[in-house]
C-alpha cells in the first residue's frame, strides 16, 4: 500500500511564488516566520505526517473509535500519536504566543494542516476543532476565561469541540432548543441534546471544552436568540486543576461510511438532571455570529481536506500506475507496459495532478489573505483582504471538496478492480472524502452563500474586481511573448468571460427569479472554482517561466518549472474547457429544473 509523502517542493513553490510568504512574514507579529524557520517547520511536519500519522490511517479505519458506557476509546496508536503531536507543539502552531502558541502565520499552518489531513484525516479533525475553539475563545471570552481555559487548549493538553446541530436543527439553527438557565454565581446550567459532534468524547486528552449554542430564558425567537457557552467535560478548579465530571455525557457514537477513527458523538447536556455547568462566551443572544467565525474557519479547513485527499489520491494513483504492468502500448510494444503508458490513464493522472496543484495554490493564497486581513497595518488592505477571503471561502469549501470526490473516484478508476478491494486503501479514501461536501455546510449551502450573500448582494462588485485581476494575469502572460504562456492565457480569458456572463445573469435576475437563479448556484460555484484555479495555474506557469528565463532551477530541480507549465497547459485544455458549459447551465438551466410539477416526482 502506498505511503504518503508530503509534496514539499510544490508546497514551497506555492508559498514563495504565489501566496507571498515573504510579504506575509513582513506583517506585524510574523517577524519570526523566516524562510529558514518555515522550511524547518515544513520538513518536521512532513516527517511527523509520514512516520507517525500515515501508518495509523488504515489501521484506524479498520479498528474505528469504540463507544462503551459513555466512554470512547480511540484506535490503537492514536493516543501515543496525539501525545507526540501536543508535546512537539503542533497544537498551537498558529495560535497566540500569549497563551503558549507558536504564533506562525495561517499560511504556514495551512500547509502543515494539509499534511495532517493527507496522512490521516480522521486524526486531523481533533486538532482542527481545537484550533477553532481556541480562536473563538480568544475572540470573545473575558480575560479571566482566557487565562483559565486557553493555555491548556493551546498546548493540546485539552481539546475543543463545536456543538451546533440538534435532531430537529441541522442547517436551520433557528430551531435550536437547548436551553441555558442562569445561576446566582454567574454560571449557567445547560440542558439539551447535540448530535454529529466530532470528537465530542475520546481518550486523547485530559479535558474537552465544548462550545455549545443554547437559548437563555428570555431569548428572542429564531437565530436572534442564540447564545454561546463554554461547557467543560471536567469542571476546572480555581488553581487550574480538574474537578468533578460535568453533567455532560456521550450517549452514543455514529456508525459511518468513512472517517471511522473520528468519533461522531451524540452529546447529552443535563442528562443527570442538574444541568451541565457552562459559562457565557461574549454577549447574550450573539452566539450565532460568534460561532460563524469558527464555522468559516472550519469551512476553510474542510476545503484543505479536499486538497489533502486529492493529493493522496494522486500519489496513490501514480504509484499504482507506475508499478502495474498490464497490456501492450497502444502504438505497439514487444512486452506489456506499466499502465501509466496508456493514454487514458495518463489523462486521469494529469486531471488529478493539475487540479490538485490549482487547489493548493488557491487555498494557500486565501490563507495568506486571512493573515493580511488580521494583521496588516493598513486598514484599507485589511478590508480588501477580508473581502477576498469572504468571497473565496465558500469556493474553497465547495469546489475543493467536490473535486476531491472526483479525484478519489479517478484514483479508484486508475486502480481498476484492485481499487474496489479494501486492501489497497483506495476505498477508504473514497469513503473518507464523501463527508467533506456535507459537513460544515453542504455544497448547496456554500453555493447559496456565494450567490446570495457574496455576488447578488453587492451587485457582483467584489467578483468583478477579482475578475479584473484575473484578466490582468492573462495580459501578463500574453505580454511575455512565450507561445506556451499564450496557450494558457487564451482558454483562461474565455473562461473568465464565461464566469462574467454567469455573474451578470445572477445579478440581473436574482431579485425577479430567485428560484431560477438558485438552481444554478452549485454550477456557478463550480464555475468560479475552476476559473479561480485556472487563474492560479496561469500565475504558476508565469512564475515558472521567469525561473526558466533566468536560468534558475527551482530548488535545484531542473524538471520542476517545465513540469509546472505542462500542468497549467493541461488545466487550460481539459478543465477550463468546461467553463462555457457551466455558464450556460447557470443562465439557461433554471426553468427545466423547476417546471416539472411536484406530484410528478
Amino acid at each position: 500500500m502506498h505511503s504518503y509523502a508530503a509534496p514539499l517542493r510544490d508546497m514551497r513553490f506555492v508559498l514563495k511564488e504565489l501566496a507571498g510568504l515573504e510579504q506575509v512574514a513582513r506583517l506585524p507579529g510574523y517577524a519570526d516566520a523566516s524562510p529558514d524557520l518555515v522550511d524547518a517547520v515544513l520538513e518536521e511536519a512532513a516527517k511527523f505526517a509520514a512516520t507517525v500519522l500515515a501508518p495509523l490511517n488504515s489501521s484506524g479505519d479498520r479498528a474505528g473509535a469504540r463507544w462503551d458506557k459513555q466512554a470512547v476509546t480511540m484506535p490503537p496508536g492514536f493516543r501515543e500519536a496525539y501525545r507526540q503531536f501536543a508535546e512537539n507543539g503542533w497544537a498551537g502552531l498558529a495560535l497566540n504566543p500569549e497563551y503558549g502558541g507558536q504564533g506562525l502565520p495561517l499560511l504556514v499552518s495551512a500547509a502543515v494542516q494539509e499534511m495532517w489531513k493527507s496522512a490521516n484525516m480522521a486524526f486531523s479533525l481533533c486538532p482542527m476543532l481545537s484550533i477553532g475553539a481556541a480562536e473563538t475563545i480568544e475572540m470573545v471570552a473575558s480575560e479571566d476565561q482566557k487565562a483559565r481555559f486557553l493555555p491548556p487548549l493551546v498546548s493540546g493538553e485539552w481539546t475543543g469541540t463545536m456543538n451546533l446541530t440538534e435532531p430537529q436543527a441541522g442547517s436551520d439553527l433557528a430551531a435550536i432548543r437547548s436551553r441555558a438557565e442562569p445561576q446566582a454565581d454567574g454560571s449557567y446550567r445547560i440542558f439539551g441534546q447535540k448530535i454529529f459532534i466530532t470528537y465530542g468524547e475520546h481518550d486523547l486528552a485530559a479535558n474537552t471544552l465544548h462550545l455549545v449554542l443554547a437559548r437563555l430564558p428570555d431569548a428572542p425567537p429564531g437565530v436572534r436568540g442564540i447564545s454561546l457557552f463554554l461547557v467543560p467535560k471536567f469542571l476546572v478548579n480555581a488553581d487550574g486543576s480538574l474537578g468533578e465530571h460535568n453533567d455532560v455525557i456521550c450517549s452514543s457514537i455514529e456508525h459511518k461510511l468513512g472517517i471511522h477513527a473520528s468519533p461522531t458523538c451524540v452529546m447529552l447536556y443535563g442528562d443527570a438532571g442538574k444541568g451541565a455547568e457552562g459559562y457565557l462566551l461574549g454577549e447574550p443572544n450573539q452566539g450565532l455570529a460568534t460561532m460563524f467565525v469558527m464555522m468559516n474557519a472550519a469551512r476553510f479547513a474542510v476545503g484543505l481536506e479536499g486538497l489533502a485527499l486529492s493529493e493522496l489520491a494522486y500519489q496513490k494513483a501514480v504509484a499504482y500506475a507506475k508499478s502495474r504492468v498490464q497490456g501492450r502500448a497502444i502504438e505497439g510494444s514487444a512486452e506489456p507496459v506499466p499502465i501509466i503508458r496508456h493514454p487514458d490513464v495518463r489523462r486521469m493522472l494529469m486531471l488529478m495532478r493539475a487540479q490538485t496543484e490549482a487547489m493548493r495554490a488557491l487555498a494557500y493564497t486565501v490563507a495568506a489573505a486571512q493573515d493580511a486581513a488580521a494583521h496588516d497595518a493598513d486598514p484599507a488592505e485589511r478590508e480588501r483582504s477580508a473581502a477576498f477571503v469572504d468571497l473565496l471561502t465558500p469556493v474553497i469549501k465547495g469546489w475543493c471538496t467536490e473535486t476531491a470526490n472526483e479525484m478519489a473516484n479517478l484514483c479508484l478508476q486508475v486502480h481498476g478492480g484492485a481499487g474496489y478491494v479494501e486492501e489497497t486503501g483506495v476505498a477508504q479514501l473514497l469513503r473518507d472524502a464523501r463527508i467533506t461536501t456535507i459537513y460544515e455546510g453542504t455544497t448547496g449551502i456554500q453555493a447559496n452563500d456565494l450567490v446570495g450573500r457574496k455576488v447578488a448582494r453587492d451587485g457582483g462588485a467584489a467578483l468583478l474586481g477579482l475578475m479584473h485581476v484575473m484578466q490582468q494575469t492573462c495580459a501578463t502572460l500574453d505580454e511575455h511573448g512565450s507561445e506556451e504562456l499564450a496557450r494558457i492565457a487564451k482558454p483562461l480569458g474565455r473562461a473568465i468571460d464565461a464566469l462574467a456572463q454567469a455573474a451578470e445573469y445572477i445579478v440581473n435576475h436574482y431579485g425577479s427569479d430567485v428560484r431560477g437563479v438558485m438552481v444554478g448556484s452549485v454550477p456557478f460555484l463550480r464555475l468560479f472554482g475552476l476559473v479561480a484555479g485556472g487563474w492560479m495555474m496561469a500565475r504558476a506557469a508565469h512564475a515558472a517561466q521567469l525561473h526558466i528565463d533566468a536560468g534558475r532551477d527551482f530548488e535545484g530541480d531542473a524538471t520542476f518549472c517545465p513540469a509546472k507549465i505542462v500542468s497549467a497547459r493541461f488545466y487550460a485544455d481539459h478543465v477550463l474547457s468546461t467553463a462555457m458549459g457551466l455558464a450556460r447551465t447557470v443562465v439557461n438551466g433554471g426553468g427545466s429544473a423547476l417546471d416539472l410539477a411536484e406530484e410528478l416526482f
